[in-house]
């Protein structure tokens, strides 16, 4: 009888596996080094170390970088894209925007298609879906032997105004589909029918590129685990905080291009949740990045203003996720004006920082962590040793000299600046978008959140500090978290003072006999289905629109108004009853539940003296220096503990240092929750 969950986060360096066993609610955890050449042997290897037989898994969920990879990379199939007459530099002139608005020199990058793979076809439907030229089959076939004699592997099809009559793109991918069978077709039609033309065709692109490299990637990965005994669907984890089953990937395959990076925020907001908190900020540091999200009310917060190079939005919802260059590899470097600066450049996994004697040569977060005592000197369970004096002569020679510090004040001021580059994007996230931090829990983890965490609460006044059991496994284990999801969304651009109930209703409607499909095609039962409605508005003569939840089945516009007049409050600092309103677009997250792990509850055993291993001298600067500080085994503090900082609780996958006069308790899920004084208390 199939008994384990199992859920995979497939990073660029390592492959995190996450096992539950719903037969005793037990859990395990093992982390292997990726296979970029074939992420796949990756997964097989950790589930293999994990000694889980396929034919006892029940339920298979993954995050994964392939997509993300491919766009970084530019490895992709060759492309081809087909637009109306007239618009064929629409990638091309983009928004006319740059990412550093004043540096004339940094150029966007250049589109994933080139322009001699950009073709133009006659056809015309006008902005009311009206067909104004048919599309002109002589010269669509014409095309199609064009795109054959080439070697096209895939084609995106994105014309004007599609998205309110596809008539003319569905007929486009018919002819394409007939004369090159086997080659990957999609429409911005069905892709995102939505206004704006840039943001339209550049999801569809994006989409076009990814569509065979997922679907080979899924194809390997559903075969190998099949044909050593799996039954069950593989679910991929999407950008908008759901799975996918790996028939429905291709199909929307821009969304998987932040895979991994959803998994961690669903993850620490089901962690707050668990510890009794609605409102969290998620804290995923790395080697390389910090990934920041944030819920607030039960909700993480939703963008579709993301991309994964500037200028190329993808326009599909996504999980709201700040990313900076913030991580255990991250350089310390002095700029020309001569002031110490951190990240984002960082040594990565190879050469990795100076402390890992592989032939890093610049000083790093870790080199500085190290010096200070709060990391110790053999990690993974004494299977990696660090070089504590390496990292000492490092930050001596780049740091501490040209500043005149000691060598703990060197170390020091890296960690204070890396701190202070991620409390600016703590701020971004939440003052900016009129959250106030201190009503907030901060969930750190990642590999190095837990070494951080602390110190930036207490900067930004948050009062609470979630660390969960595997910090370092966290975001493997969101990708158990989650249901089957769908966004469904079009262009519905009316005056509130236009718009009939019945006709909202209608259109809704529409929209959701279509979600009910999609998940169905997923295998969901009907009864498993959660359908949730959302309104875009915005004031009049605004350009930028606000999301607000509506009710299942629509009475009246009222409550909806007033709720769309507070998130504009909130999130602006300005609202106004007085001013006109519309509608802008209509979305349904199309929901299928499915099962989730009930995790275990401890028992207390033991005492915290049995989980001491040695007393160690950290560095604090808070208590004026070194401070001989207790060093505890995690996997042997008893739950429902209480003890007060300082304290350096280590364990295989993180280390998370607890300074002086923090208390914590540790709750019967083994979440340590730490407790963050005022300051003056």
């Amino acid at each position: 009888m199939s008994k384990y969950q199992l859920a995979v986060d497939v990073g660029g360096t390592f492959t995190d596996v996450f096992v539950f066993d719903s037969q005793t609610n037990k859990i395990s955890v093992v982390k292997v080094s990726s296979t970029p050449h074939n992420p796949a042997e990756g997964i097989l290897t950790g589930v293999a170390q994990a000694k889980v037989n396929m034919e006892d898994i029940h339920f298979f969920s993954h995050g994964t970088t392939v997509g993300l990879n491919a766009l970084i990379t530019r490895n992709l199939p060759k492309t081809a894209l087909i637009t109306t007459k007239g618009f064929r530099d629409v990638p091309e002139i983009r928004r006319g925007t740059r990412l550093e608005l004043w540096d004339a020199y940094a150029d966007v990058a250049p589109p994933y298609i080139r322009r001699r793979d950009r073709f133009e076809v006659e056809e015309r439907v006008d902005y009311n879906g009206n067909v104004l030229a048919p599309l002109n089959e002589q010269e669509a076939y014409e095309l199609a032997r064009i795109l054959k004699r080439r070697g096209i592997e895939s084609v995106a099809i994105s014309f004007i105004n599609a998205y309110t009559n596809g008539v003319n793109e569905l007929r486009m991918k018919e002819i394409i589909q007939q004369e090159l069978p086997g080659v990957y077709v999609c429409t911005s039609s069905e892709t995102l029918p939505e206004i704006f033309e840039h943001e339209r065709t550049s999801t569809t692109i994006i989409n076009a590129v990814l569509g065979p490299i997922l679907n080979s990637y899924i194809d390997q990965l559903t075969n190998e685990m099949k044909s050593k005994g799996y039954k069950g669907d593989v679910l991929v984890l999407h950008s908008g905080g759901g799975v996918m089953t790996s028939e429905t990937v291709p199909k929307y395959a821009a969304r998987v291009s932040s895979s991994g990076i959803a998994a961690g925020a669903i993850a620490g907001s089901y962690i707050a949740k668990l510890c009794g908190y609605q409102n969290s900020i998620g804290l995923d540091m790395g080697g390389t990045s910090t990934d920041i999200s944030l819920m607030y009310n039960g909700d993480l917060r939703i963008t579709k203003d993301w991309y994964v190079e500037y200028g190329y939005p993808i326009g599909f919802p996504s999980i709201e996720i700040q990313t900076i260059g913030a991580g255990g590899g991250s350089l310390a470097w002095i700029d020309e004006g001569g002031s110490l600066r951190n990240g984002p450049q960082s040594a990565g996994a190879d050469p990795g920082p100076v402390c890992y004697e592989k032939g890093g040569t610049e000083p790093t977060n870790t080199d500085a962590n190290v010096l200070l005592g709060r990391l110790n000197t053999k990690l993974l369970k004494g299977e990696m040793t660090l070089n504590k004096e390496a990292a000492r002569q490092v930050i001596r020679e780049k740091i501490g000299k040209p500043f005149q510090l000691s060598d703990e004040e060197a170390a020091n001021a890296i960690i204070k600046v890396a701190n202070a580059n991620m409390c600016d994007a703590l701020r971004l996230i939440s003052i900016r978008r009129g959250y106030d931090p201190r009503d907030f829990a901060l969930v750190a983890f990642g590999g190095a959140g837990a070494l951080h965490g602390a110190h930036l609460a207490k900067e930004m006044e948050i009062p609470t500090v979630i660390v969960p059991p595997f910090p370092g496994i966290t975001s493997a284990m969101g990708c158990l978290l989650v249901d089957v999801r769908h966004d469904i969304s079009k262009t519905y651009l009316k005056n509130v003072d236009d718009v009939t109930i019945d006709e909202l209703n209608e259109e809704f409607a529409k929209m959701e006999l279509e979600a009910c499909e999609l998940l169905r095609e997923e295998g969901i039962a009907d009864e498993d289905m959660n359908l949730i409605r959302y309104i875009d508005m915005r004031y009049v003569g605004q350009w930028r629109s606000l999301e607000v939840s509506a009710a299942r089945s629509i009475q009246t516009l009222d409550e909806i108004l007033e709720r769309f007049h507070q998130e504009h409050q909130r999130e602006f600092a300005f609202s106004d009853r007085t001013q006109g309103v519309e509608i802008y677009g209509l979305r349904i997250a199309a929901i299928g539940v499915v099962p989730k792990p009930e995790l275990h509850k401890y028992e207390p055993e033991g005492t915290l003296e049995e989980a001491l291993i040695e007393y160690r001298d950290v560095y604090f600067e808070e208590a004026g220096g070194f401070v001989k500080t207790p060093i505890y085994d995690r996997e042997k503090v008893p739950v429902l503990t209480e003890f007060v900082g300082p304290a350096i609780v280590e364990q295989m996958d993180s280390t998370t240092v607890v300074p002086p006069e923090v208390r914590v308790k540790v709750d019967e899920y083994r979440n340590m929750i730490m407790t963050i004084p005022k300051e003056g208390e």
